[in-house]
């Protein structure tokens, strides 16, 4: 048996986070397990979106936080790593002035990417094992700066997109008529009638299967997806945390989230969104894996 810890690092408009899986190969069979997720919500977007610089504060609580993964990396013995800055990073003007200063002050190499090698890098998670080669599938990954959407015909992918349409731009009113008119015309063109399904990931939508307490190898419904989005926005931000006991940085997200997630199931005319909880960090795992593998051989 073979066993080495890798670790991924997801820096996104909404939070921030650190995986680190063990990579066990054994018989010919390797297995991706969950050793460590530590999420920090930091909320780039806030700033970079709205101001296109990131302050001062939010610097100083983002340092601090990679300063902790590195002791955790340094701790679990992880054995290689990679770094990614999503959306936020790429529009804050002072992006590249804070990844050089992450790197000063803490080691960790930090790098910006953007939404195409976003996209590559969430088909790494191998989504064509999980569909079914008969059927076509839209896979969509929501954050809070963009939407990725993948379009999978024949178990290969067909066409790919980012969308500047994500959770923290909804809550801020920059996601315009015109935009959403551009999401909707793209599934249109894309699509051309074609029967969908749906795969989603994005904390959100893995926070909505985890209440739905439903079997996670069977996919949810447009209805309950959607009556779930009503239920969410009758209730104030309030009762959102007391009531239905989500965290203060999901209780507002989510209901965009929500909106996004519907707007392209009811665009699409998918009626079924499969939720395997995987995204952008599970995907630099398996990009890491593959390169190393590359290289020894």
């Amino acid at each position: 048996m073979k066993m080495k810890k890798l670790a991924a690092i997801d820096i996104g408009s909404n939070a921030m986070r650190l995986l680190i899986n063990n990579v066990i190969e054994y018989n010919g069979v390797k297995l991706f397990k969950k050793v460590d997720i530590v999420r920090v919500p930091i909320r780039l977007g806030t700033e970079a979106f709205k101001e296109k610089n990131i302050s001062e504060y939010t610097r100083k609580r983002l340092v601090q936080a990679l300063h902790g993964y590195k002791h955790l990396i340094e701790a679990h013995e992880v054995v290689n790593y990679r770094g990614c800055a999503t959306s936020a990073m790429r529009e804050a003007k002072n992006g590249a002035e804070i990844i050089q200063q992450i790197k000063d002050e803490t080691g960790i190499h930090i790098e910006i990417i953007d939404g195409k090698e976003e996209a590559e890098i969430i088909y790494a998670n191998h989504i064509e094992k999980l569909i079914d080669d008969q059927q076509a599938y839209l896979y969509v990954d929501v954050g809070g700066g963009s939407t990725e959407i993948t379009f999978f015909k024949n178990g290969k992918a067909q066409n790919s997109k980012s969308f500047n349409i994500g959770t923290i731009r909804i809550l801020n009113d920059m996601i315009s008529t015109p935009m959403w008119e551009e999401l909707h015309r793209w599934l249109e063109e894309t699509l051309q009638g074609q029967t969908v399904q749906i795969i989603g990931s994005g904390g959100n939508i893995n926070k909505v299967a985890k209440i739905s307490r439903k079997d996670p190898n069977k996919p949810l419904s447009f209805d309950y997806l959607n009556n779930y989005y009503k239920i969410l926005k009758s209730y104030t931000y309030e009762e959102r945390i007391i009531e239905l006991d989500l965290n203060p940085d999901r209780a507002d997200v989510i209901i965009p989230a929500m909106k996004i997630f519907t707007s392209i199931m009811k665009w699409s005319k998918a009626k079924h969104i499969y939720v395997p909880k995987i995204g952008l960090a599970d995907g630099i795992i398996k990009e890491l894996e593959k390169n190393e593998k590359s290289l020894s051989s």
